[in-house]
């Protein structure tokens, strides 16, 4: 392939990945927005692999049949409610190719340089190996937290922000060794060093950071992995490894914002972790005045929706890891051929990833135009007559607001005990990933349904 058509079979895959992720931004056409970037990403590889620059064919047929055999069966196996790990998961393998790819471009002296193209050359490697390296090993560790291997509750070390500066500057000093050695074997060893001390930078910094930020964090890893491609792109001098990357760099830094912002933190605040206790543990409420909690039926939660004519169903991690999703499509659909009108409510942190929820609910088949979001549905809550939250905690807990003291404090939640009924559906009196109680629990218009969230909903749909 030409040098010509290689650039435009590039700009053709850069404009599609574009498409993608416009098409992404909302339900309706994310289906649209994947086979844009299915098509972008086949032409991508079949450009690369007709380039001047691959020659071992074979080589290359292997790798990808490999590549590929793996991937049938992730995706074949993966349940949806495991869908934030294996998002992690991923992610550390973007950082591990960049830090390859690094180690092997400083190796090859096939091509070498001098002088100043030396000098940009070697920053774009250490660049791309530093934050390839931290976001392999942060991306692990969410990994484990995710996916309930290492504990949620954060790791708040002793004097750990002057330990992440010493890391940093140590790097910075690295950085310089590297860049200015005339012996390459002393530059390898600066590489090597600054290595371990990004691997161990990417396990504190995201082992401190509690089960409450993990949405934060996915985002935040996103577009880590993100600027490593476009890393991987300047090293390879390859232009659509380096528009890629941006994209996903720029739309994660973005999408970390947005999560930040509808959990009341600041950025910098996460990094630095220690928010956020193990989930699922019994608060400590001695000495403190709570009331009674009142306990309600399946059979008499379905006899108070069909008695509804407005109900709002806000889901949470318990309903992902519960598989209730399609239990509560059911409900839906009946309650709506008897006239009810029922919509879901959906908080922009909900689960364990950005999208969570709306994922469920798509694979369930729930019509794209009753799942709304936070702001969408606060102001209808006074007017609904049952809201039904489904292993929700922290997003709809009211000392967000009411409560200056609570690690939660002034976070946007879904104002759910506006509503006349409240119907709670736990597998206990277990707290949220912020480890606060919530006051919702004890109102005198909720009612508490125990039990596992698809067993109450196969149920409650039984009875309506």
């Amino acid at each position: 392939m030409t040098e010509g058509l290689l650039t435009t079979a590039y700009i053709a895959a850069s404009i599609l990945f574009i498409l993608a992720l416009g098409g992404l931004s909302n339900q309706e056409t994310a289906r649209r927005g994947n086979i844009y970037g299915i098509i972008g990403m086949a032409i991508a590889l079949i450009a690369t692999i007709a380039g001047a620059q691959v020659t071992s064919y074979g080589v290359v047929a292997v790798c990808m049949l490999i590549g590929a055999v793996v991937g049938i069966i992730v995706a074949s196996r993966v349940q949806m409610t495991a869908m934030p790990e294996l998002v992690a998961i991923l992610h550390s393998l973007v950082g591990l190719a960049a830090v390859l790819v690094g180690f092997c471009n400083y190796l090859d002296t096939g091509h070498p340089l001098t002088g100043v193209e030396k000098t940009i050359h070697e920053v774009e490697i250490y660049l791309g190996v530093l934050i390839g390296a931290v976001t392999f090993t942060g991306s692990v560790i969410a990994f484990g937290k995710l996916s309930a291997r290492i504990g949620s509750k954060p790791l708040t070390l002793p004097a750990r922000h002057w330990l992440n500066l010493g890391l940093g500057i140590i790097c910075v000093w690295l950085g310089f060794v590297f860049v200015g050695a005339e012996n390459p074997n002393v530059g390898l060893i600066a590489l090597i060093i600054m290595t371990l001390i990004a691997f161990l930078y990417g396990v504190h910094m995201v082992m401190a950071i509690g089960g409450a930020d993990m949405p934060v964090v996915i985002s935040m890893l996103n577009s880590y992995s993100g600027w490593a491609a476009a890393a991987t792109g300047f090293m390879l001098s390859n232009d659509l490894l380096i528009v890629t990357g941006a994209l996903v760099g720029s739309s994660g830094a973005i999408l970390s914002y947005i999560m930040c912002r509808a959990m009341n933190r600041q950025f910098l605040a996460v990094i630095g972790g220690g928010f956020g206790t193990a989930g699922g543990t019994i608060a400590d409420v001695e000495g403190v005045e709570q009331g009674d909690v009142v306990a309600i039926s399946a059979e008499e939660t379905s006899q108070l929706l069909k008695d509804s004519k407005n109900v709002v169903i806000v889901p949470g991690y318990g309903m992902a890891v519960a598989q209730a999703q399609h239990s509560v499509f059911e409900i839906t659909k009946k309650l709506r051929e008897q006239g009810v009108n029922v919509r879901f409510g959906i908080h922009p942190v909900a689960g364990r990833m950005p999208g969570h929820m709306n994922v469920l609910l798509a694979e369930a088949r729930v019509p794209y135009d009753i799942v709304l979001e936070m702001d969408e549905i606060n102001d209808d809550l006074p007017d609904t007559d049952v809201v039904m939250v489904i292993g929700a905690n922290d997003i709809v807990n009211p000392s967000a607001q009411t409560d200056p003291a609570s690690p939660i404090a002034g976070m946007p939640v879904l104002e759910v005990w506006k509503a006349k009924t409240v119907v709670v559906m736990k597998r206990s009196m277990a707290t949220g990933y912020a480890g606060v109680q919530n006051p919702l629990f004890f109102e005198e218009n909720t009612r508490m349904l125990f039990g596992d969230a698809k067993t109450s909903a196969d149920a409650i749909s039984g009875n309506i």
